[in-house]
């Protein structure tokens, strides 16, 4: 399990609950920062995913995006960056941020996975690189497909983990543990999959399961359906079901005092 937090407190408050891993979120970190996800610049990120993995003695796998670059050279060069923050695992999507082309070329994007697989390697680090192909959240035509031919380049490329955003059906997940196998597969879990559970996801041969910005949009669901309360109705009930202040308080009191 590798929940995402977006800042260091709640970095801290999941550290507690006894999980042996993290991960960023950049959609969770943009929101709280007033920008869209992916507009955040990559030195101002770099600064993010150095707070998150400070926050905790916690492995800390890094959202890093497309890596901030389209060509590999520059995919390889901000990898190393990111490694200096002292993350233990970093992912490199395939997603552009262009409407018109969504995804790099097939050959492109194993090029940029190769690239980052040799910054890591030139680091003689044990940084674990996840290579993630984004087709189904981009609305591809042939969205399966694409991943499985993608996920397994990505992993002859150097890919440690293999992640696809987006998978809904038992069979899709099935699909890619079988074609990326040996290596691990991560799986998003949000509101759009909630239904599967550890277990369920661990027997279809699922080894890392992450819930993205999931934690993040819950928080800013009660946020909202508070704010709308006050705003239109003018009561508070929503409040109530808030965290308790002194539980927060002495949580991060302890960690002043540490």
């Amino acid at each position: 399990m590798l929940p995402n937090p977006w800042d260091a407190g709640t970095a801290i408050y999941l550290c507690q609950l006894g999980f042996k891993a993290l991960a960023t979120t950049s959609a969770g970190y943009a929101f709280s920062r007033g920008k869209q996800d992916g507009a955040v610049a990559r030195d101002e990120m770099l600064q993010h995913i150095g707070d998150v993995v400070a926050a905790t003695s916690l492995p800390v796998n890094a959202d890093f995006l497309n890596g901030f670059a389209d060509e590999p050279q520059e995919v390889a060069d901000n990898v190393t960056r990111c490694i200096t923050t002292g993350v233990a695992g970093l992912s490199i999507e395939d997603s552009t941020g262009r409407n018109d082309l969504p995804l790099y070329s097939h050959d492109l994007a194993v090029e940029r996975i190769r690239a980052a697989r040799a910054a890591i390697d030139a680091s003689q680090s044990e940084i674990i690189l996840t290579g993630r192909c984004e087709a189904f959240l981009v609305g591809h035509a042939d969205p399966l497909r694409t991943v499985l031919a993608r996920l397994v380049a990505y992993a002859q490329a150097g890919a440690d983990c293999l992640y696809a955003p987006g998978l809904t059906e038992e069979e899709e997940i099935a699909a890619v543990v079988r074609a990326v196998a040996p290596k691990p597969v991560n799986v998003l879990v949000s509101g759009f999959n909630s239904n599967f559970s550890q277990a369920q996801l661990a027997d279809l041969g699922v080894r890392r399961i992450s819930v993205g910005s999931g934690l993040a949009l819950a928080a800013w669901g009660a946020f909202i359906r508070g704010a709308r309360e006050i705003a239109t109705d003018g009561n508070f009930e929503k409040l109530a079901g808030g965290a308790r202040f002194a539980e927060l308080n002495q949580l991060f009191t302890e960690r002043k005092e540490e």
